[in-house]
C-alpha cells in the first residue's frame, strides 16, 4: 500500500520518514504550505503534490497530519474526491475516527485513527524514537487489521482501543506528559524561591526525577513510593502544606498525596494513614 500524507508538520515529517526508512512506500506530501511539503519529501525522499487530488489518486492510505482542529475540515475537502476503498487515517488522540470523518461510510472509504503515544518535538530526528513508540488504533472493523499489519511490518508497536475509552485514554496521557511538565515547573519556581537559578534547579532535579521514573517504570507505583505520606509522617506533610503561598499550590499537593496515600495503603496494608489524609483532606479543594 502507498501512504500519502496531509499536512506537513512534525508528525507528517515523523511518520513519514519512519514508513520510508522501513520499506514502506510512501506517495509523498500535500499541504497548502507548499515550502514545508516540499521540505518534507526532501526529507523523506519522496515528493511534494501540486494538488489534493494527485495525492489521493496516488495513494491507498491518507494520513491526514493536521492540527486536531482542522482534521474533519480537510476530510470535508478529501471526501469531494473519489476515495472509496481508501483508508482515511489521523493522529489525533483525543479525537475517534467517526467524530474526525463525520459520514465517510457514504464514500465508501475506511476510517481509522492512528495515534503515536509520544510527543513528537522534533521533526527532523523523532523518528529515530519511533519503535519504542506505541501506536493505538481504532476505527472501521472490516480492514482494522490491514492497517495494524502496515504498521506492525514497519517495525511499530501497536494496540487497539475501543473508541469509546478514547478520551480516558487522552487524559492518561496527557497526566504522563503535560501534567508532569506543570507539577515539574512547580517544583523548578519552589527550588527558585530557595535561591537556585532555574539552570541549577534542573540539574538538581535531573537524577530525581529520572531514578525515580526509572524506578517507577520498572517495578511500579508501590514499589518505587519513598517519602512522607508513604512513612505516614503526618508532622512533615503539614510543615509542607504550611510553607506553600497559594491556596492552589496547597491544593494541588494535598490532592496528588491523597492518590499517593492510596498507594501507600497498598504498600503497607496494615499502617494507619488517617492522620495523614486528615490533614491534606483539609486543603483538597
Amino acid at each position: 500500500m502507498k501512504t500519502g500524507f496531509i499536512g506537513a508538520g512534525k508528525v507528517g515529517f515523523t511518520l513519514g520518514k519512519y514508513l520510508t526508512e522501513h520499506g514502506k512506500k510512501v506517495t509523498g506530501y500535500y499541504s497548502r504550505n507548499t515550502h514545508s511539503a516540499r521540505e518534507a519529501a526532501q526529507f523523506t525522499d519522496t515528493k511534494a503534490c501540486d494538488s489534493l487530488a494527485a495525492l489521493i489518486h496516488e495513494s491507498d492510505v491518507l494520513f491526514l497530519t493536521v492540527p486536531d482542529s482542522s482534521i474533519t475540515s480537510v476530510y470535508e475537502e478529501i471526501a469531494a474526491h473519489p476515495i472509496r476503498g481508501k483508508y482515511i487515517c489521523h493522529c489525533s488522540g483525543e479525537k475517534t475516527s467517526a467524530e474526525a470523518f463525520p459520514g465517510i461510510d457514504k464514500t465508501g472509504a475506511y476510517e481509522y485513527s492512528v495515534h503515536p503515544l509520544f510527543a513528537v518535538s522534533d521533526k527532523y530526528h523523532a523518528y529515530e524514537e519511533l519503535p519504542d513508540v506505541f501506536f493505538t488504533i481504532e476505527g472501521n472493523k472490516d480492514h482494522l487489521n490491514g492497517i495494524r499489519e502496515m504498521l506492525s511490518e514497519a517495525g511499530l508497536q501497536t494496540r487497539l482501543i475501543d473508541p469509546a475509552d478514547k478520551t480516558r485514554y487522552h487524559a492518561a496521557a496527557a497526566a504522563a506528559s503535560n501534567l508532569v511538565i506543570g507539577l515539574l515547573d512547580q517544583s523548578i519556581s519552589m527550588l527558585g524561591e530557595c535561591g537556585f537559578s532555574e539552570e541549577d534547579a534542573r540539574a538538581a532535579l535531573t537524577p530525581l526525577v529520572l531514578g525515580n521514573v526509572r524506578h517507577l517504570l520498572r517495578d511500579g507505583p508501590v514499589q518505587a513510593l519513598t517519602g512522607p505520606v508513604e512513612r505516614g509522617d503526618a508532622e512533615t506533610v503539614r510543615k509542607h502544606l504550611a510553607s506553600l503561598d497559594s491556596r492552589r499550590d496547597r491544593a494541588l499537593y494535598s490532592l496528588l498525596s491523597l492518590r499517593l496515600a492510596d498507594i501507600a495503603q497498598r504498600k503497607h496494608p496494615d499502617r494507619d494513614y488517617a492522620a495523614v489524609e486528615k490533614i491534606l483532606e483539609e486543603f483538597a479543594e
